[in-house]
């Protein structure tokens, strides 16, 4: 009975996982960031680094930490106040999504 309890919860955190990214929101969301980081996520600046294939779980972490204070960028900060949760995910996502 737990077996199947902790398969099915498992089952259930990965369904919600899966639907809480929209790559389209994100790709719609990601204008703001095209400046710095390219329009494709590969930037042409050396200083700021390319988005494009990065793993979106590492992308949303870092967005959150500059959200929070955590990582400090006098760029980053801002850019990242106004996004919400669901906002990072999508455009993590979005990035993630690019080769």
């Amino acid at each position: 009975m737990i077996k199947k309890l902790l398969i099915v919860s498992g089952l259930a955190l990965t369904t919600i996982n899966t639907q809480a990214a929209d790559v389209a929101a994100g790709k719609a969301k990601s204008g703001m960031c095209a400046a710095c980081h390219g329009a494709a996520g590969i930037s042409s600046v050396p200083m700021y680094p390319n988005l494009a294939g990065q793993k979106a779980v590492y992308l949303e972490k870092q967005l959150k930490a500059f959200k929070s204070g955590v990582r400090k960028d006098p760029v980053m900060a801002p850019m990242s106040m106004g996004l919400s949760d669901a906002d990072m995910a999508n455009i993590s996502a979005y990035y993630a999504s690019l080769k």
